[in-house]
């Protein structure tokens, strides 16, 4: 038989409670390093690479000036006012509206690139600037035709996106972002001229499947759907990737830094030639066509200022 416990004298101190561990001063929790990014890549310049990689020599390690055309000028102002179209309530998101940012989206262009002055330097009436105004005017109309906005609220517009993977750093600006009420992702781009054949399809849709693959790396949900919208011809290209395929365009864009690695240390970035030279504003400088490219840097250093991030939105 036990013999019962003796009486034991009251705490004269409250009884000890346990403290968490973010509760304690002198516990130090070691904040999160970022990445290491050894080097950048989006997708525009990822594909200059992939279409001749003395033009990717030329834009992003000499970073030799381009000149200024209409067509790019007028989509860049085109794409503003898509943008700014959604800051207004759903009920004015009209066609007139969005007409009416055309001026205020032109001041922005200029002031963000002044050198598209020159594009109107000999237009001594101004009836060139009128016609190409009225151009983009025509563009905006064709959007309408593809899409009502005033029924869509976007997550996102000119949506900085960027993951590092294996010290590369992925990065890229989306038009918009539209999520579903059951969490679908749809990724949409504008395009200001004409849709493609279907043969260059797969080259379209590059810039879109590079987006989806840092939307995926980053949310965990691989986009439902890819959509481009060609406004020259009132058009649409939509497609839908998934997790396999994905994974194996990372290792594509893998590949294509390893590449541009390799050439970094030998300097030999070589001419591809094609139909798109009639178009380049180095063709002088090109070896495939005579000329010779400017003395390789001893520390080349990769920079491209096309890809810095967006201005604020216009004011509608």
């Amino acid at each position: 038989m036990t013999s019962p416990e003796p009486d034991l004298p009251e705490l004269s101190v409250p009884t000890p409670s346990v403290v968490a561990m973010t509760q304690v001063s002198d516990v130090e929790v070691p904040a999160e390093l970022p990445p290491v990014v050894l080097g950048s890549l989006s997708p525009s310049r990822a594909a200059d690479f992939k279409t001749c990689p003395l033009l990717y020599r030329f834009r992003c390690i000499d970073r030799l000036p381009e000149t200024p055309s209409r067509a790019a000028t007028r989509g860049t102002m085109v794409h503003a006012v898509l943008e700014s179209l959604f800051d207004l309530p759903s009920a004015e998101r009209t066609l007139d509206s969005a007409r009416q940012m055309l001026p205020s989206a032109w001041a922005r262009v200029r002031e963000e690139a002044p050198e598209v002055d020159t594009l109107f330097s000999e237009d001594t009436d101004g009836s060139d600037f009128a016609g190409w105004m009225e151009s983009a005017a025509e563009l905006l109309g064709n959007y309408f035709r593809l899409e009502d906005p005033s029924r869509l609220e976007p997550e996102s517009r000119e949506q900085r996106v960027e993951i590092v993977i294996d010290g590369l750093q992925l990065r890229g600006i989306v038009d918009r972002v539209d999520v579903s009420p059951a969490g679908d992702l749809r990724v949409v781009d504008y395009k200001t001229g004409a849709s493609p054949r279907e043969a260059f399809e797969a080259k379209a849709l590059f810039q879109m499947k590079f987006y989806a693959l840092v939307l995926w790396r980053t949310r965990g949900v691989v986009p439902r759907q890819l959509r481009l919208m060609y406004l020259a011809d009132t058009d649409t290209l939509s497609y839908a990737p998934d997790a396999e395929e994905l994974t194996r365009f990372e290792r594509t864009l893998m590949a294509i830094w390893a590449a541009i690695q390799r050439a970094m240390q030998t300097g030999d970035f070589r001419p591809s030639p094609s139909r798109l030279c009639d178009w380049c504003d180095h063709k002088a400088l090109c070896p495939a066509f005579g000329g010779t490219p400017p003395p390789f840097p001893q520390n080349p250093v990769l920079t491209d200022p096309r890809d810095d991030p967006p201005a604020p939105p216009l004011t509608p």
